[in-house]
């Protein structure tokens, strides 16, 4: 249920059907490329752009192939309103910081996607008055970066919300209307029978509401999940209620279908190698899925040995890698052909001298690093006045003793 993405993370005119036309013309002002096949954007990984030490996308493209980049989280302000931030903190009517890593991306042949909600924070779903604010919002989103796709990311505690849900959804639905062409992708919660009671009331509801996105994602982690076959099993029982739900049959289903996985070391403990991929992926392309993405590329590299395996990060997958080993097989789900083989990365050597000493009283943010207890701590995100300590979930990265 991708806890990582929340928790270290932190991340009228609508109406009118030209309102999507001109949302996808006027993204050439912000540097907007002509679309990706869809394929592509099927296949784009989740990347935080603000959070959790986040790569080059330049370096990914260059090492792997891969054109196409899920840029996570829009969510609703922190201090409330119905208008959209990045994690609930940076407004996406005055950002820079994204708009220079989606130029990154455009200016070398690529695109990407944006998604919206994830887990934890406060989703618009939940706080504008209706559908049509909602859509409102994102359609704010669409025409900021001229984006040609848009992610879904419906879990909880969003998903548990009835009013919330019939927002999204109806959201979804005006933007799909008003924006010709534009992909849209649903994801959420997977468990061993495909998905939970909440997960089968958002099918209903996107049945009830007349909305067939590209596709229902399902993220089969965090729910007691071992390795491919499991995953592959409930992909199979989410094919079922995909039936049973819309009246499609099991290819038809499938066309509509897919995969979210967690790549490493998930919240809940379980691992999913690169084998494990491969598994899934075959899969994927044996039924014709319509989607295979990952959480995450701030994660798709390897820990220091001291980490790895031992606890799960938002920075590295802790199993055995090449940097970016899982970005190829995303590239491989689009089609293309990744290289055969990337260098394993030297480690840097961890420092032994002291860095600054914390203090309670200073602003520190992602990337800030200090001395605490004889060890040095590398801040994950904005913060004040909290004690760096060994934590999953906190704000501080321990580097080991000095």
């Amino acid at each position: 249920m991708r806890r990582l993405r929340a928790c270290l993370g932190a991340a009228a005119a609508v109406g009118l059907a030209a309102a999507g036309t001109t949302a996808l013309v006027a993204g050439s002002a912000s540097g907007a490329t002509s679309a990706l096949s869809n394929r592509w954007y099927a296949a784009a990984p989740y990347l935080m752009p603000l959070d959790n030490d986040p790569p080059d996308p330049a370096t990914i493209m260059d090492a792997t192939g891969l054109k196409a980049f899920q840029l996570a989280f829009v969510l609703a302000p922190n201090g409330g309103g119905c208008s959209p931030t990045w994690g609930g903190t940076a407004a996406v009517s005055s950002d820079t910081a994204v708009q220079s890593v989606v130029n990154t991306i455009r200016a070398k042949g690529g695109d990407v996607s944006v998604s919206i909600g994830g887990y934890g924070g406060t989703k618009l779903g939940q706080v504008c008055s209706d559908a049509a604010a909602t859509a409102a919002a994102y359609q704010q989103v669409i025409t900021k970066y001229g984006l040609h796709a848009i992610d879904f990311d419906l879990e909880e505690p969003e998903y548990e919300n009835t009013a919330a849900i019939k927002n999204e959804i109806g959201a979804a639905k005006i933007l799909q209307q008003n924006n010709p062409g534009l992909y849209v992708s649903v994801t959420t919660a997977g468990t061993a029978d495909g998905t939970g009671w909440f997960g089968k009331q958002m099918l209903l509801e996107a049945k009830s509401q007349g909305f067939t996105p590209n596709n229902f994602s399902i993220m089969p982690f965090d729910g007691g999940f071992n390795g491919a076959a499991s995953q592959t099993s409930a992909l199979t029982n989410f094919n079922q209620i995909l039936q049973s739900t819309f009246g499609w049959d099991q290819a038809t289903a499938y066309a509509h279908e897919g995969f979210s996985g967690m790549n490493g070391r998930s919240d809940a403990g379980e691992f999913f190698t690169q084998t494990d991929f491969q598994t899934v992926l075959d899969y994927a392309t044996s039924h014709n899925m319509d989607r295979f993405t990952f959480w995450s590329l701030n994660r798709d590299r390897q820990c220091t040995p001291a980490d790895n395996g031992g606890r799960t990060s938002g920075t590295c997958s802790s199993v055995a890698q090449n940097s970016w080993d899982f970005a190829k097989y995303s590239v491989k789900f689009a089609g293309a052909t990744p290289p055969s083989s990337t260098p394993t990365p030297t480690p840097t050597p961890p420092s032994t001298g002291c860095k600054p000493a914390w203090s309670s009283t200073a602003v520190y943010t992602v990337g800030n690093e200090v001395s605490y207890n004889n060890h040095n701590w590398k801040a994950k995100w904005w913060t004040q006045n909290e004690t760096p300590v060994a934590s999953d979930w906190g704000v501080w990265q321990d580097e080991g003793a000095c």
